[in-house]
């Protein structure tokens, strides 16, 4: 029996459930191809979100518009799927020196962080929890994400409406036509690439240059529940039950699959330098982030067919940037307007017409 339907999605990570999303508001019928198990980005996500991150602690690209955006996304998603998963919580860095206290102090003049910069301390605030003799920076706009209860639930309601596909995506039996693609008995307008590090193993999209970022992470349990967030060499995400994911190390390039000793080491080294505290390591994971070369998302077709797009790379930004950046997606797709170029495809059209020589 054919089934007709606007758009498939391939990839049911933070990428693809964002667009699903996006796309089930605009009155389009989906259907999503995923295999849950596959989610390797996912799988190491705590759901951090932050406006002001980095080294430098500098304000996020784009975050005047981003997280705002994400705010309200979240937040109707959390009515529209009757589940808890989004937690706006305040973020505290210590200092490490009294430069870098001295440099905030400054800075927090600056009006363009007012929004994001909630107070700089420059005495300890939490030093019976963590290591912060020079004081430090707490910023709103912060928070987390339970990134695996956002996928479970979105995935139980695009089950309910028929458009979710627990299998594979076989390419081969994607058949592009003039106006419409067919899959099976599935005819479509388009079909939307969000498989993220997955991309690179299918015929259409392997020639950009999306690069693997390993990741690992600690679930760790303490005997105190602090109220905010710390964040200094590592995060500290709460969960539940008193339990914490720690992490996270950043390995490019490294495409292997598994835990590592030298990553356990890592994180218990860190942890150990920001908590005063105790704690016991419960779990150990890992994870593959698709990312790119100038740390920006990939949107757009597809240079020769122009019914296959791509929603990819989002790196560890996932949870702050697919909101924003899916809602563009679904407008595009939707004819309504372009893909802003700091991100569009066709920013890396040349590799592909390089290696079709």
């Amino acid at each position: 029996m054919k089934i007709k339907i606007d758009h498939i999605i391939v990839g049911q990570g933070l990428a693809g459930t964002c667009l699903a999303l996006q796309l089930v508001k605009r009155q389009k019928k989906v259907i999503v191809f995923d295999t849950p198990d596959k989610n390797i980005a996912s799988a190491v996500a705590a759901g951090l979100f932050n406006p002001v991150s980095g080294k430098w602690m500098t304000k996020a690209w784009l975050a005047d518009d981003v997280f705002p955006y994400l705010f309200n996304f979240y937040t109707e998603q959390e009515q529209n799927l009757k589940a808890r998963f989004f937690y706006p919580k305040s973020l505290y860095r210590p200092f490490i020196s009294v430069e870098e206290q001295n440099e905030w102090m400054a800075r927090s003049a600056d009006r363009r962080l007012n929004d994001f910069i909630e107070a700089v301390y420059t005495n300890s605030k939490h030093g019976d929890l963590v290591y912060d003799p020079f004081g430090g920076i707490i910023t709103r706009m912060s928070g987390f994400l339970n990134v695996n209860s956002f996928l479970t639930t979105t995935a139980q309601l695009l089950t309910e409406k028929d458009a979710y596909r627990n299998c594979f995506f076989d390419c081969s039996k994607l058949e592009i036509l003039h106006d419409y693609i067919r899959y099976d008995t599935i005819e479509a307008q388009s079909v939307i690439f969000c498989d993220g590090f997955g991309a690179l193993s299918k015929p259409f999209f392997n020639w950009l240059p999306i690069r693997a970022l390993k990741g690992e992470t600690l679930t760790i349990s303490l005997d105190r529940n602090p109220e905010m967030i710390f964040n200094r060499g590592v995060y500290l995400v709460p969960q539940s039950n008193n339990y914490f994911i720690i992490g996270a190390t950043y390995k490019p390039n490294d495409p292997s699959e598994g835990i590592t000793t030298e990553g356990r080491i890592e994180l218990e080294e860190k942890a150990s330098s920001l908590l005063k505290i105790p704690f016991k390591v419960r779990h150990h994971s890992w994870g593959i982030r698709p990312t790119t070369h100038d740390r920006k998302p990939i949107l757009g077709a597809h240079p020769k067919h122009k019914n296959i797009y791509i929603f990819n790379g989002l790196g560890t930004k996932g949870v702050s940037l697919a909101p924003y950046f899916s809602a563009m997606m679904a407008d595009k797709l939707a004819g309504k307007s372009e893909i802003l170029s700091e991100v569009n495809i066709d920013r890396f059209k040349a590799l592909y017409f390089e290696i079709k020589r």
